[in-house]
């Protein structure tokens, strides 16, 4: 995993973003930020899980679809299956040691 800080790469409302094998930050005190850091390296392992580009191609259309569902863009996003895990998981440091193949898959039911 590789840390840059690029602040302009990110849109508005977020803090950061993970492109394997990059995670990218909007701001620089986010890379000693554990929280942040995780709930980025587990967007990594889903990534390397669904070989990348699929993980984009779903990601996108599993945000279409909540979109869909729930008529909000920041609902739609805060429930991809993805995210659901990642800010489940994100304060637990030890989670990515003992997370089993496609766990985000126990995401994807609508709350």
């Amino acid at each position: 995993m590789f840390l840059i800080v690029v602040k302009y790469l990110i849109p508005k409302g977020y803090r950061g973003m993970a492109v394997f094998p990059f995670v990218i930050a909007k701001y620089d005190f986010d890379k000693t930020n554990e929280v942040f850091v995780n709930h980025e390296k587990i967007h990594l392992r889903q990534q390397l899980e669904l070989l990348v580009i699929p993980f984009f191609v779903w990601y996108f259309l599993e945000y279409l679809i909540r979109l869909i569902q729930y008529k909000n863009g920041a609902l739609a996003y805060r429930n991809i299956s993805f995210e659901r895990e990642a800010y489940a998981k994100e304060r637990d440091l030890n989670y990515l040691k003992n997370r089993s193949f496609f766990q985000f898959l126990h995401y994807i039911k609508s709350k």
